[in-house]
């Protein structure tokens, strides 16, 4: 991993000098745009509307347009500003974790300690461990004010930054305002398709099948080009079960019933597993 950037975390007195780096990446694979009839590549170009010449990247300053007038600002212009400057990720204050919503996350960084000595990263760990507390930071990356909660993963501090309170839309609607009966059997019934459902979450035993019938598709289509019969290659998707419409009360039996079957067969395979890891 490269570093993105480097500053030091700040609370009270106390500097803890870090290395900020992308916690995450995209695993999509990389289309690009071409032209249906003869398969050219379709290029964007930043064009200037003035006088027609197509401008490179690093001559290309940013403006604000007010509806009357124009204000150019450069990249010297942006960098002078005092919090553009700043290498500092200031310690707000040190709240409850539970009390950050998850729809304010945004993206995530790992902290690598930046100094001879990690004491100083490690006493911050171990302290947001032992007190269940998230910091909220606030720093500047990339031309951003960003809003940003501190926490620990496994040994790592990292930071997640935060959407500002008027970037998270208000849920309303008039739908919802409607009085509605629920049955006691009802939610029983749905306490028990939730119960057929229950599981500890592992990453591990999900995949992302849209990428990897993409792949498939990228492979098959190297192989054998235009004659490929994607019916062949993919097996037919057959059609949804339905056409009748099923009560509440009904949909909740049946997939509380077929939830249970399903887990009922994939059982005798698990204990397999693990009886041939045993005899091992």
């Amino acid at each position: 991993m490269r570093a993105i950037w480097k500053g030091a975390v700040a609370f009270g007195l106390v500097n803890v000098p870090v290395k900020v780096y992308s916690a995450t990446e995209d695993h999509d694979i990389s289309l690009h745009q071409v032209h249906d009839k003869d398969g050219g590549r379709i290029r964007y170009q930043r064009r200037c509307e003035i006088c027609g010449e197509i401008v490179e990247y690093k001559n290309i300053d940013k403006a604000y347009d007010d509806g009357e007038r124009t204000v150019v600002l450069t990249s010297e212009d942006l960098a002078s500003l005092p919090v553009e400057k700043s290498r500092e990720i200031e310690v707000v204050e040190f709240v409850p974790s539970d009390q950050i919503d998850p729809i304010m996350f945004d993206r995530a960084y790992y902290l690598e300690p930046d100094s001879k000595s990690t004491k100083a990263y490690v006493l911050l760990r171990r302290t947001l461990e032992e007190t269940d507390r998230t910091a909220i930071v606030q720093f500047s990356l990339r031309q951003k004010s960003r809003l940003a909660a501190l926490r620990v993963r496994g040994d790592v501090l990292m930071i997640q930054t935060l959407l500002w309170q008027d970037e998270v839309r208000e849920a309303t609607f008039p739908s919802l305002d409607e009085k509605v009966r629920i049955s006691a059997k009802e939610k029983e019934m749905s306490a028990a398709l939730v119960e057929s459902f229950s599981s500890d979450f592992d990453p591990e035993n999900f995949k992302d099948d849209y990428q990897e019938q993409l792949r498939t598709l990228i492979e098959a289509k190297l192989e054998k080009g235009e004659a490929l019969d994607t019916e062949e290659t993919f097996g037919e998707t057959g059609e949804e079960e339905g056409g009748n419409v099923l009560d509440l009360m009904e949909a909740l039996r049946r997939s509380v019933e077929k939830n249970r079957e399903k887990k009922g067969a994939a059982a005798p395979k698990k204990a397999s597993k693990a009886t041939s890891k045993k005899g091992a």
